[in-house]
């Protein structure tokens, strides 16, 4: 039997989860969270990303990564977490399953959870860098990659250490032992969380062609989640087809992301993962060769594209 934990007991299970990091709690955010609680993880996750000093690509002009974000949720008995494990696998976690892995003994129904994703779009500069190139990849997107993800790995780990502290118990679910690779029999290689899905289920965007997601800040993104014991009000989706953003599927003309793949990755049929695979090592060899950067990052089919910045339907 599940037993209710006090304040200590959690925060203790939180910290075992590796929920809680080691940065110190920053509760600059003027909005409290019983008034109104989208508004304040709102506010956590855009004052974090314009202020915090994380958000570089280490550069000699110390460059930010990220450009506002856009924060939407979704309540964890939603179907379409269920949905999930229909359409890539059943290995797909759901809220509850990926909360109840990480802190068992908080009980908890599907319902009183809510899964906060954000997006994290490129500055215009990150952008604009690799959108002049057409086979070799850019140092500032593979800076980004790098850098700007520590940042985002950062950023969950603030947001879920927020809202523990806080009162509502949360976890980071590409943080946690249960994360890993699978191979879908639709999709191929798939992973047990994916953070563009559960963007998609908090209303802030659609796939493309290549995968991507289509948001109104465009493709050239990254995505992050967390999964807390918060009521929060779900982001409406507006949108009913998973590829209601994509020109190529609302028209079927288009198709500019296959003519930015170097590796010939995207194609009529959709995005071939192993090619894509094989493309982002490629980069990471150049990335060695001629930066000296220990990474990688392609983004072809991120820029240059009529999705880039913006839903082109």
């Amino acid at each position: 039997m599940k037993t209710k934990l006090d304040r200590r007991q959690f925060l203790k299970a939180s910290a075992l989860a590796g929920v809680a990091g080691n940065m110190s709690l920053n509760l600059f955010a003027s909005t409290r969270p019983e008034q109104d609680p989208a508004a304040w993880i709102r506010s956590l996750v855009v004052e974090r990303v314009a202020n915090s000093p994380s958000n570089s690509i280490r550069n000699a002009e110390n460059e930010k990564a990220w450009d506002e974000p856009l924060v939407g949720f979704a309540r964890g008995d939603d179907p379409i977490f269920e949905s999930f494990k229909e359409h890539v696998g059943p290995f797909h976690l759901t809220p509850l399953e990926v909360f109840n892995k990480e802190v068992p003994d908080v009980a908890v129904t599907p319902g009183e959870l809510t899964v906060i994703s954000w997006v994290l779009p490129h500055t215009e500069a990150i952008k604009a860098d690799l959108r002049r190139r057409k086979n070799e990849p850019s140092q500032k997107w593979i800076r980004a990659r790098m850098y700007g993800e520590e940042f985002n790995e950062e950023l969950r780990r603030f947001v879920a250490k927020t809202l523990t502290e806080a009162g509502h118990p949360a976890v980071v679910p590409v943080l946690t032992k249960s994360y890993k690779m699978e191979q879908s029999q639709r999709y191929g290689i798939a992973s047990t969380w994916s953070e563009r899905h559960a963007a998609y289920a908090g209303g802030l965007g659609t796939f493309g062609l290549c995968d991507g997601l289509i948001t109104a800040k465009g493709k050239a993104h990254r995505c992050g989640s967390v999964v807390a014991r918060i009521a929060v009000p779900a982001t409406p989706r507006p949108y009913q087809d998973h590829h209601a953003y994509c020109l190529f599927y609302a028209t079927g003309g288009c198709g500019m992301c296959m003519n930015r793949c170097p590796a010939g990755a995207v194609t009529k049929e959709g995005h071939d993962k192993a090619a894509c695979l094989k493309q982002c090592n490629a980069t990471a060899e150049y990335a060695a060769k001629h930066y000296g950067l220990d990474g990688y990052g392609c983004g072809f089919c991120q820029t240059g594209v009529p999705c880039e910045s913006r839903i082109p339907v």
